[in-house]
């Protein structure tokens, strides 16, 4: 053997041991387990949602809010969405706003101040309601009694003439001299629907009735409801109805031993002798629903709403004991045919009391009808102011 083949043979000899004990020695190692990663920090929690800003809802009232009529219906109703939405939403009013240029100036400060839902309560606000609502577009108007809308303004109403033809029929049945008579606010189609259903439900139980009426041009005045009653009274009426909004004409019939009837609120309590009911007008129930679609997105403008007994914004309540049970019944059947619509108010044969034909037998009181009535039916005295 060469020495280059000896010392090639020894240095595979080295390196074989070498592997053979580097082998071993890896064979033999346990695999070690990579420290845990240090845990992070927890992290602060989630903050809470902010929570919405309530939707500013603002009223425009026509008279105060304590006049027991008119006003005072709406303000309950505002009282009562408080209580059912909560802290979704905040209300504000402001009373006694005029039928002028005023309530344009109320409903621009309105929307101005973030009210994106707002009402005005009467029906002479409509100009200005519409003119405000078209430089802001993103609030929301509902006008009460008015027939004019527009994208983001709608009306509402309610069918009062119910009211007053139940309060017919328990005058017709109460009066002595067969002369009823009413204060007239505004001679406005809301107004003579109301003279004029008064009468039919009079006529429909007594045919010997007749209706005087004296206007005073104003929804709220009570020294002029005082002095249209007290000339009622003096011309031979003992039973009195108004479309006014204070308590005047109850209390001037309970002066004179007469009688008379709460409109708009319950009035039973300013007049305990005289009152024999009172017709009122719930708005609640609509101003729930004009905040429910509000504050989930479904409210649509250029609408008309106009509810009645059916709807719950209509009644006659506090019913004097002094009215017989038989006219009581009565009243309870007429109310239950008007929620049916088995009882139809305006329905024909019906002429105005110049003898002109207004609706042909059978014909019913359609909403067209009733929305431009503007002259006294058969039983009522005298002319319509402004009427040709």
């Amino acid at each position: 053997m060469t020495l280059m083949t000896k010392r090639s043979l020894l240095q595979l000899s080295s390196w074989t041991t070498i592997a053979a004990a580097a082998a071993l020695v890896g064979c033999g190692k346990k695999e070690e387990t990579p420290p845990p990663a240090a845990a992070e920090p927890a992290s602060a929690a989630a903050p809470a949602p902010a929570k919405p800003e309530p939707l500013k809802i603002a009223f425009a009232y026509l008279g105060p809010a304590g006049d027991h009529g008119w006003t005072y219906a709406h303000d309950t109703a505002r009282k009562a969405i408080e209580a059912e939405f909560g802290d979704k939403i905040q209300t504000s009013f402001v009373e006694n706003v005029p039928e002028s240029a005023d309530a344009e100036r109320v409903f621009r400060d309105m929307a101005t101040q973030g009210n994106k839902l707002i009402f005005g309560t009467s029906f002479g606000y409509m100009e200005p309601m519409l003119k405000v609502a078209a430089d802001f577009p993103d609030a929301k108007f509902e006008h009460a009694t008015g027939f004019k809308q527009s994208a983001n303004l709608r009306s509402y109403d309610s069918r009062s003439y119910m009211g007053a033809y139940m309060a017919g029929i328990i005058a017709g049945k109460m009066s002595k001299t067969n002369v009823l008579g009413v204060v007239g606010s505004i001679p406005v189609p809301e107004v003579i629907r109301n003279i004029d259903a008064y009468t039919l439900g009079a006529l429909s139980v007594n045919p010997k009735i007749k209706t005087k009426v004296v206007w005073v041009n104003s929804w709220f005045d009570p020294p002029k409801e005082t002095e249209a009653a007290q000339s009622l009274i003096n011309g031979g009426a003992d039973v009195l109805l108004q479309n006014t909004d204070s308590t005047a004409v109850l209390q001037t019939a309970e002066k004179n031993k007469k009688f008379a009837f709460g409109w708009d609120s319950d009035m039973s309590k300013f007049a305990p002798t005289a009152h024999l009911a009172s017709a009122i007008i719930n708005w609640t129930p609509y101003y729930k629903k004009a905040v429910q679609e509000t504050l989930d997105g479904s409210w649509k403008g250029s609408t008309a709403t106009w509810w009645g007994v059916k709807e719950g914004a209509n009644d006659i309540v506090a019913i004097s004991d002094q009215v017989p049970q038989d006219v009581k019944d009565l009243v309870a059947k007429t109310k239950a045919g008007l929620a049916d619509g088995s009882v139809d108010v305006f329905k024909g044969p019906l002429v105005d009391n110049t003898g002109k034909e207004m609706r042909k037998k059978d014909e019913a009181g359609d909403d067209k009808f009733l929305g431009g009535l503007n002259v006294y039916v058969k039983g009522v005295e005298g002319k319509v102011p402004g009427a040709k």
